[in-house]
């Protein structure tokens, strides 16, 4: 059985979890389950709402949000990047076809999903500490594994996610050989109550409630060591398939 909070012991007890997105669902949960914890001496919530303000989309907003908490001047022991893109009002839902392709649709999927965390990820990986377990870890989706593709659909959304493993694995490479402690890893979620994902939720699929997927990441990446950075994790912990 999970517990209602992880404990996040692998970690010391002397700095900074940051979740970015921190106003959607999983986000929101994701803040109050770290400030339960108690592990950590600050948690800051960013998000398009929060003060500063942080726009993935835009770099300038993520280097004055990194500053900003850079200048708490404490390790920043915890990146956790709940942003992401399926559907909004403007740019439509995932297509089910290569003729529902649309260059907008395609680009700000690109935009959320994959050049804003490696903007983050530009940013933010520098600073984090070189001693003791320090983390950044993005939300990617399963269907962003090429292998794992066997209904096809979902054009941009699948390809964003698998262009953000692929970032993701490649700047822990990079990281290895400069912060051997420092993890980067991809985690799939789950279905999850949220706006993202409910115009999809098919009946008898399990959807969990934003506060136990929170707890479910939390929980794996606390048990995650130095050796699995580079990785793509499932929500209960299992290695995914690129």
């Amino acid at each position: 059985m999970i517990a209602q909070f992880p404990n996040l012991s692998s970690f010391p007890d002397d700095g900074i979890a940051v979740v970015i997105g921190a106003s959607g669902g999983i986000g929101h949960a994701s803040v109050d389950a770290l400030r339960a914890s108690g592990r950590f001496k600050i948690v800051h919530a960013l998000s398009r709402r929060s003060n500063p303000p942080i726009d993935i989309t835009d770099e300038t907003s993520i280097q004055a949000a990194v500053e900003w908490v850079q200048a708490d001047d404490l390790p920043i022991r915890l990146v956790l990047d709940c942003t992401g893109f399926l559907h909004d009002r403007d740019h439509g839902g995932p297509e089910k076809s290569y003729r529902r392709l649309d260059p907008a649709h395609m680009a700000h999927a690109f935009a959320v999903n994959a050049i804003g965390p490696a903007m983050m990820m530009k940013h933010i990986l520098p600073l984090l500490p070189r001693t003791g377990k320090a983390a950044f870890a993005t939300l990617s989706a399963k269907v962003g594994s090429i292998t794992d593709n066997h209904f096809g659909g979902w054009y941009s959304y699948r390809a964003s996610k698998a262009a953000l493993n692929q970032l993701v694995r490649t700047a822990a490479i990079e990281l290895s050989r400069r912060q051997g402690e420092t993890l980067c890893v991809a985690i799939h979620p789950g279905t999850t109550d949220t706006a993202l994902s409910e115009p999809f939720s098919k009946t008898g699929l399990t959807v969990r409630s934003s506060a136990e997927t929170a707890t479910r990441l939390l929980n794996v990446i606390d048990r995650l060591e130095s050796a699995d950075s580079g990785g793509f994790f499932n929500h209960d912990g299992t290695p995914l398939p690129w």
